[in-house]
């Protein structure tokens, strides 16, 4: 990968994820407790910096849960590392790294449809405008208008992040 086509390097990175933490808590901030899912892979990687950081900047309880959706099946089982009891009637915010045409997003909210929960929300660091469904990000790191040929990668690695169009 070149590095010629970075869209976000690692300070800007954790300043998006600062930003957005801060989002989230001010959504939340009269409620107890909060629960940041984050989608397998990167979007699990990036909900944990976004915990990190809300527990550096509130008091809220901030309990994190992985959400396993097979990314080249979504139609399959989705399944997270909490059970059900543990995120009902809380509000709960959905991560993922890139919000590109909607797929993962849309099959990570429609397992969360079956449980009554508080408030619902999602979070990505980047946010296309390529969606075939109708979700959106309701906290977003940055928002790209890029051709349909053109793809975003997220790299989170050795404490050095950095979002590259390829």
């Amino acid at each position: 990968m070149t590095t010629t086509n970075i869209i976000l390097n690692n300070t800007q990175i954790e300043q998006k994820i600062r930003r957005i933490a801060y989002q989230i808590y001010e959504s939340n901030s009269a409620e107890k407790e909060v629960i940041i899912a984050g989608i397998v892979g990167n979007g699990f990687v990036l909900a944990t910096k976004i915990v990190d950081v809300l527990k550096e900047i509130s008091t809220l309880k901030v309990t994190i849960c992985e959400v396993l959706i097979n990314k080249k099946k979504p139609l399959s089982a989705v399944s997270t590392s909490l059970n059900v009891e543990d995120y009902k009637n809380k509000p709960l915010v959905l991560v993922d790294d890139v919000l590109n045409s909607g797929t993962t997003l849309i099959y990570g909210i429609k397992h969360f449809l079956d449980v009554p929960l508080k408030r619902f929300k999602t979070a990505v660091l980047v946010n296309r405008n390529h969606k075939k469904y109708p979700v959106k990000a309701d906290f977003k790191g940055i928002s790209l208008s890029t051709s349909i040929k053109e793809h975003v990668h997220v790299e989170f690695k050795d404490n050095n992040a950095k979002a590259y169009l390829v």
